[in-house]
């Protein structure tokens, strides 16, 4: 096949024969295996819905004779006037949206109150202007789901002094519906009420009933993120399930900006339900687990100094552990020990600030804050008899993460975590997991994603477990497929990102992919063979409702594993990204 000037015959000039010959080397696209053959396709479709559609006028309105937030700030500006530009969900001036349907949504909704929002701001008047609390107060704002979009920006400068307009725009709030999902061969469905933004005040209260492969649920929820202080958080959760029940209530402070001096909290929450082993995504046996978890804590910081904030914590960690067989169903030969721990912790957390502001990388034209900067979270408990604990012993954990940009516009993302209990000379219950992903575009509108993950467990209880199918990550294969001590996974995916914007309500995009994995070890010993699949679907983003979903159309093809195993998968899930 020849190739004219770099531009690959079958996808155009978007994408080079030389970027899909350094992805994907083993084959030629358009004659090659089948995974090419899939990403190749799928590209070639999402491409025909890249019609272009032109910037809004609010992006691109800006007056020039103001200088920018770091100029002015280099001036040492101080703030002024902050005036507060809340808009409706859809924008009745551009004819796109001046409809009926819309016009009746703006009439219906009830937009955020304004001081919903100046709460949150991190700067007042008579401040100095810093442009890095300008951009993290965009980035707690642009966290919330009732908000579609959020600018500030000067709007005038005069006599040292700038004017900041905090612009946003809101979603629809009012989350009903009939949902339906379904993975790995099992179906998940339900319906739900839910209101993220009550009454324009933050409040999020809502209903819902659901039914998966595990159990059938009913649970209310209340979330007030702005209470009291406008930024202690009080959440509540009452769920009555049908093997079981579960309740959650906390109060915490958290340290909500980097700059943020104290935190305090205290939770709980009580969990009764019936879990199962799976082997080869078939359920053996099952066993009822009750666990109740309560913990009180506060902590301290310094503040942001040369762009890293240090934070210490104290408190005490509660948790109480049991497991009963449950009669009329098969039961598993062996239960773990209970375990009752009450255990002083003590906490360190360090966060470097370098954020990135990136557009579609896991949404659709919407900006998104990579973390770049090293962040790491300690905390060391020691559980004693004394205070009831069953076991005198050791509790740790850990996480840690960095990102990269090795080249202009890639994003190299590392994490990992540790947790577990060391009792007299032997490490117990021990997590460890580590995950890379790498984002590579290719062109505005094409990308190119991978991500490998591992996990592993040491001297695990009898029934803990780590699970591999089509509800993980490996999308061919039945649910809870592979289980074992030990998992890996990776995944190289295709990401097209379209013009299309529906009705302007939904945007959508497309995805190839190629998923490798394997668990294996412990008691199951359920097929430790290295699976892999390939697919294709639609991502269709949910960008002006609240609830911010991206559905998920997919079709993943097993290519190894059982002859019963379906050829063709096909998996229907909301995420919160692509």
């Amino acid at each position: 096949m020849s190739v004219s000037n770099g531009v690959h015959p079958c996808l155009g000039p978007q994408v080079s024969e030389e970027h899909m010959n350094r992805l994907f080397p083993t084959a030629s696209i358009c004659r090659g295996s089948t995974i090419r053959s899939v990403l190749a396709a799928l590209l070639v479709g999402i491409s025909l819905l890249n019609v272009p559609v032109p910037s809004s006028a609010q992006e691109q309105r800006r007056d020039a004779s103001i200088p920018s937030f770091a100029e002015l700030e280099n001036a040492g500006a101080t703030i002024g006037e902050i005036r507060i530009l809340n808009e409706d969900i859809f924008d009745l001036t551009d004819e796109n949206e001046n409809n009926w349907l819309f016009r009746l949504a703006n009439t219906l909704h009830i937009q955020t109150k304004p001081g919903v929002i100046a709460r949150e701001l991190l700067f007042k008047r008579g401040d100095k202007l810093s442009a890095r609390a300008i951009e993290e107060t965009e980035r707690l704002l642009r966290s919330h789901r009732y908000f579609y979009d959020v600018r500030l920006r000067p709007i005038a400068y005069h006599d040292g002094v700038v004017d900041i307009e905090v612009q946003t725009r809101d979603t629809w709030s009012l989350d009903p519906g009939i949902s339906f999902s379904r993975s790995g061969g099992s179906n998940t469905s339900g319906f739900k009420l839910r209101e993220y933004n009550f009454l324009g005040t933050g409040i999020g209260v809502g209903y819902s009933h659901s039914k998966n492969v595990d159990r059938s649920s009913n649970e209310f929820q209340f979330q007030y993120d702005r209470a009291i202080d406008g930024w202690t958080s009080l959440g509540l959760t009452l769920a009555n399930n049908s093997d079981g029940k579960r309740q959650a209530i906390s109060v915490v402070r958290p340290f909500y900006a980097l700059d943020t001096r104290w935190a305090a909290g205290v939770s709980a929450s009580r969990d009764d339900r019936i879990d199962a082993v799976y082997t080869a995504g078939a359920i053996t046996s099952r066993y009822r687990r009750k666990q109740d978890i309560s913990e009180v804590s506060g902590g301290w910081s310094d503040g942001l100094i040369d762009g890293r904030t240090q934070r210490y914590s104290v408190g005490l960690l509660a948790t109480d552990d049991s497991y009963r067989f449950e009669p009329g169903v098969v039961a598993p030969p062996l239960l773990p020990r209970d375990q009752k721990i009450t255990a002083p912790f003590v906490r360190y957390e360090v966060i470097e600030e370098h954020y990135e502001k990136i557009r579609n990388r896991n949404q659709m034209g919407r900006p998104e804050f990579f973390a770049l900067g090293f962040a790491s979270t300690v905390q060391l408990s020691r559980a004693l008899g004394s205070l009831g604990s069953s076991d005198d012993l050791w509790l740790y954990s850990a996480s840690i993460s960095k990102g990269f940009q090795p080249y202009q516009t890639h994003e190299l993302l590392l994490s990992a975590a540790l947790n577990g209990q060391y009792d007299q000379g032997r490490v117990k219950r021990q997590l460890l997991s580590a995950t890379a992903r790498y984002y590579l575009p290719l062109t505005p509108r094409f990308l190119f994603y991978a991500s490998v993950g591992a996990d592993t467990l040491t001297n695990p209880n009898p029934l803990e477990q780590l699970n591999l199918g089509g509800d993980n990550g490996l999308r061919g294969y039945p649910l809870r497929y592979q289980n074992g001590d030990h998992r890996a996974l990776a995944t190289l995916e295709a990401r097209a990102f379209s013009d299309l914007y529906l009705f302007h309500l939904f945007r959508v995009g497309g995805a190839a992919f190629y998923d490798v994995g394997r668990a294996w070890g412990g008691v199951s010993g359920a097929k430790p063979e290295w699976l892999q699949n390939v697919g294709f679907g639609l991502r269709i983003f949910s960008v002006r409702a609240a609830l911010g979903n991206v559905l998920h159309l997919d079709l993943a093809m097993p290519l190894n594993g059982d002859p019963g195993i379906k050829s063709l998968q096909f998996l229907v899930k909301t995420k919160t990204s692509f």
